[in-house]
């Protein structure tokens, strides 16, 4: 493999490890002063879903749109004329949240992790006035693109004014990307599917959002932990990262990844299991997925622990707190097992 581009070179430390996101329990002040302690070098601001509507990542990304108010309805969240008590809730969670990652977090310096649903998960799952979804009306997805877009630069403003030492790196969360280009989300109805959305269209999205993102002085990646992920669309569409689950990359994805680690993007890659009872190995076997890609892409050993953060393989809402904070534990040994020992 040739040199690797450092048009921008990674932005976190060496044998970094951080997490995907969200956090068991419902207390705030708890769950940052543990991610502080526990991922030093790449701290993540936590997601407490556990706390109901508006904790979600849904709502919690609903909560950011300018003027695009959207409530909880039964079948999920829905467009409605203007704000009510749930995105209040939403508010108010995400206030809790960054006062406590003001309070414990005002004098760190060094990289932050925010995490958004991206633009094409809200628009998969935000229903419109009628009960279909919102990627159904080309018109309203573009409406929901710009008011997403100037949301997450004001998260992104609100969040280095309280933590001034802080160099964000904004994770888009894409779960529903796949299922949006290959055209298989369900209709209202559930008797049909939504026809697959134009590639370019999808790309053209993600790379606005993505240059607004570095316009304002932050690291744009994108996580998506399906098998389906389209790594080459994402890489195009501007992400300096990638965040994967290492356990579903198989040879198939080697070109795309090769191609994506040779113009410098980062990869945040899964390692370990994000519920109790799924089996952790040691550290030096979480990692064994890692150390197979590179040894397939054949790239310089030295360059894995600069290019990879290592995560667990999903949020970790699902897991009890004790198991939570082994696997953070998990992520970082396994971050410095691929700094020390690269290649078996």
């Amino acid at each position: 493999m040739g040199n690797v581009s450092q048009q921008h070179p990674y932005p976190w430390p060496a044998a970094s490890s951080t997490g995907v996101g969200s956090w068991p329990g419902e207390d705030p002040d708890e769950a940052v002063r543990t991610v502080l302690g526990e991922l030093p070098d790449l701290p993540h601001l936590p997601e407490l879903p556990g706390r109901g509507a508006g904790a979600d990542m849904i709502g919690r990304t609903g909560g950011l749109l300018v003027d695009l108010p959207i409530e909880v309805q039964p079948t999920g969240w829905r467009v409605v004329d203007s704000p009510g008590r749930d995105l209040a809730r939403a508010g108010s969670f995400l206030s809790y949240d960054l006062d406590a990652l003001t309070e414990h977090a005002h004098a760190y310096e060094g990289p932050l992790k925010l995490q958004v649903a991206g633009p094409w998960t809200m628009a998969a799952s935000v229903e419109l006035r009628n009960g279909q979804r919102l990627v159904s009306d080309p018109g309203a997805e573009r409406d929901l693109a710009e008011s997403h877009l100037e949301g997450v630069l004001s998260h992104i403003a609100d969040v280095r004014g309280r933590v001034p030492g802080a160099r964000p790196i904004v994770q888009v969360d894409e779960p529903s990307l796949p299922a949006v280009l290959i055209g298989s989300l369900p209709t209202a109805s559930g008797y049909g599917v939504l026809p697959a959305v134009d590639r370019v269209r999808v790309e053209t999205v993600l790379r606005t959002l993505f240059s607004a993102i570095v316009e304002a002085g932050a690291v744009p990646v994108a996580h998506c932990c399906a098998p389906s992920v389209p790594i080459d669309l994402i890489r195009r569409s501007g992400a300096h990262a990638l965040g994967l689950d290492a356990h579903l990359l198989d040879r198939s994805h080697d070109e795309a990844i090769g191609t994506a680690v040779e113009a410098g993007t980062g990869l945040m890659l899964g390692v370990v299991p994000s519920v109790d009872g799924a089996g952790m190995s040691d550290p030096a076997t979480n990692v064994d997925p890692v150390r197979e890609l590179w040894n397939r892409l054949g790239v310089a050993p030295d360059l894995l622990s600069r290019a990879v953060v290592t995560t667990p393989t999903c949020g970790l809402a699902g897991a009890s707190p004790r198991y939570a904070r082994t696997a953070l534990k998990a992520v970082r040994d396994g971050a410095r097992v691929l700094r020390d020992e690269p290649r078996k």
